[in-house]
């Protein structure tokens, strides 16, 4: 993994463009701390910088920018082409030589032998792709399907540039951009910024499946975009063309999938390792690595003193049955609390997804042992995994009937009361339930049972579960919420709704919070993270398939589970779906408050002139006073606040 990074500057001279692509790329070392590289078209005014992170052919034939063989095309490429070798074959059929043995020089010879869209077709993988074409005198940026790299680019004084992370734009422009409070208030919806947009006006992020076409006119910079692949066409195409097979059949071919996705992630020449949290979608990950690999895997994890946080003993009983080398790690308060400050220097823009500090904390851990992580990020939202899908088809059609003005009242009363005060009323009850069927956390389910109450629409219903401020207009002052594809028209039938919602996360939540999160935290520790259930074939075969295939039995991800099942025994794996979550409302009102209460000051609040005072005050006294359960609202305010502190 790298980091990358340039700028077109039409008429600047050599030695200056070359410092200036040099500095951008000082600030990614963290993303390549294994050497640097600069390469200079000073005719056009152009420089392409790369940080290295060594994965694959560790020699100096690896290093980059690199230049194709007919001096036509310059690449920085952050990535990862798992198929080169195939691909390297087929070139070798055609002609092509080559020098070195990395993935980097395979996808050059294949661009420059069918063309970029047709070439990055032809990949599997995961990559932020640089292109800089000397002859149409046309930067492409290119990003992988699913969005697992990122690419930020900005055009400012007469200039272009790009990056892989906010903060190389920002060191070059000395902070001179604006904040985008649209962006803002999306950002206090969904806890991120949804792409193209970033929390500055003037800088943008290139979309998952997208090329960003570059010219230079007499006018100044043109900027075209074009998608090569798409979730809505894929679904679409599913839609019109599902698997036919029997269940039997399905698991076959799933399997089949899985075991050659994880084969290829595992090409490495450095340490390799992976995640294991003892869920259904890391222990899939483990069980296809110890299948196809040559040596037992390593494996990590972190518990928390906490009990109700703590799955480290589930992994470990996940990872002695598979023969894993195991790593775990206790977290304490006083680790975990020690991330917090560093949180603006790894996300850039605000982020506040508070699963951000345990997986920072597991990829320092992991990054002890090895330069590598296979991840299972992905399986929730291609086979149906979250609580949202199944609470969609169970309880909507029950509650709609319900007249609205008594299910808006019923809402209202539940929510009155916070999460540990329904824990509180409820954990005795639920204790007595069978373990299959109890909830760590039941106080914040009747929550969203409440939010469900208040819902007018499957999409209504929908934005609520995903809203953390339903209305973040009253909290962002002068901002004007922007469209998104979440507001677009809704399929009828339970069935295509429910697709319709794995669908809008692989599209929004998927890319912009989860990979997003995975980035930042691994890159921020130099570790490669991959992503082996996001092999865009597998997402191509989990939409063709049945929805009663991926649910079943009241139970989300039934299919993946059914291969589970054939390498790690149902007792070990089958338990509720907590998340990766953090004692967030204690920590706020114990060793955080102080820093809280600083960065929610009223008159700061006021100087800055972005979030409505007194409604951030009565949130943040209600909290205290334990009359309202906002906990992850907050830590949204104060991740902008930190941010904004840092590098606002």
């Amino acid at each position: 993994m790298c980091g990358i990074a340039g700028i077109w500057q039409p008429g600047g001279a050599a030695e200056e463009l070359r410092r200036a692509a040099l500095d951008m790329g000082d600030a990614l070392r963290h993303r390549g701390p294994d050497g640097d590289g600069v390469l200079v078209d000073a005719a056009n005014g152009v420089a392409l910088s790369h940080r290295r992170l060594a994965i694959v052919d560790l020699t100096e034939a690896g290093r980059q920018p690199m230049v194709s063989a007919s001096r036509r095309y310059t690449v920085s490429f952050n990535g990862e082409i798992y198929n080169f070798q195939e691909l390297r074959k087929d070139l070798v059929a055609l002609g092509c030589a080559f020098r070195g043995s990395g993935d980097t020089e395979v996808l050059l010879a294949a661009i420059e032998q069918w063309g970029l869209e047709k070439a990055i077709g032809k990949t599997i993988g995961m990559f932020a792709i640089a292109l800089w074409d000397a002859e149409r005198r046309e930067l492409h940026l290119v990003r992988d399907r699913l969005g697992k790299k990122p690419i930020y680019y900005v055009e400012q004084d007469s200039q272009f540039a790009f990056a892989s992370e906010l903060k190389a734009l920002h060191r070059r422009f000395g902070g001179r951009f604006d904040v985008d409070r649209s962006a803002l208030a999306q950002y206090l919806r969904f806890q991120y910024v949804p792409a193209p947009r970033s929390i500055f006006q003037s800088v943008h992020k290139v979309s998952p499946g997208e090329i960003v076409t570059v010219r230079r006119g007499d006018g100044g910079f043109s900027i075209a975009k074009s998608t090569y692949w798409s979730p809505i066409r894929v679904y679409a195409e599913a839609a019109a063309s599902p698997f036919v097979g029997t269940m039997a059949e399905a698991e076959s071919e799933l399997e089949r999938l899985l075991l050659d996705s994880v084969r290829l992630r595992m090409i490495s020449d450095v340490p390799l390792g992976a995640f294991l949290s003892g869920g259904i979608d890391s222990s899939m990950v483990v069980a296809c690595m110890q299948k196809v690999g040559s040596r037992p895997a390593r494996t990590f994890s972190i518990g928390f003193e906490e009990s109700e946080f703590d799955e480290s003993k589930d992994a470990a009983l996940v990872a002695r049955h598979l023969k894993a080398d195991h790593t775990e790690l206790v977290v304490t308060s006083e680790m975990a609390l020690s991330v917090v400050p560093q949180l603006p220097e790894i996300y850039d823009e605000p982020f506040g997804d508070s699963s951000q500090i345990p997986t920072f904390l597991v990829s320092k851990l992991a990054r002890e042992q090895v330069t590598v992580a296979l991840s299972g990020d992905g399986g929730d939202e291609l086979f149906c995994g979250y609580n949202r899908y199944l609470w969609w088809r169970q309880i909507w059609p029950k509650v709609r009937v319900v007249p609205a003005s008594i299910r808006r009242s019923l809402g209202t009363w539940a929510l009155k009361y916070d999460s540990e005060r329904w824990n509180a009323w409820l954990l005795p009850a639920v204790r007595l339930l069978p373990k299959a069927q109890r909830r760590l956390a039941p106080g914040s389910l009747v929550r969203k049972a409440a939010e469900t109450m208040a819902a007018t629409s499957p999409a209504s219903l929908y934005m609520r579960l995903v809203s953390h401020w339903r209305e973040p207009e009253s909290v962002v002052l002068g901002a004007k919420e922007p469209h998104t594809v979440i507001d677009d028209a809704w399929p009828s039938g339970t069935d295509a709704r429910t697709v319709h919602m794995t669908l809008l996360d692989i599209l929004t939540y998927l890319p912009d919070d989860i990979l997003a999160k995975v980035d930042r935290a691994t890159m921020a520790t130099s570790l490669e993270a991959r992503c082996p259930l996001l092999d865009h074939r597998l997402v191509e075969f989990a939409a063709s398939l049945p929805l009663h295939y991926k649910v079943a039995g009241g139970q989300g991800k039934s299919i993946l589970r059914a291969v589970l099942y054939k390498h790690v025994p149902r007792a070990l794996v089958d338990r509720p779906k907590t998340g990766f979550g953090i004692p967030l409302a204690e920590w706020l009102r114990g060793p955080l408050r102080d820093w809280a209460e600083a960065l929610l000051d009223e008159r700061k609040l006021e100087s800055q002139g972005f979030l409505n005072a007194p409604t951030v005050r009565q949130t943040w006294s209600e909290f205290k006073a334990r009359k309202q359960d906002s906990h992850y609202q907050l830590w949204t305010l104060l991740m902008f606040q930190a941010w904004l502190e840092a590098w606002g």
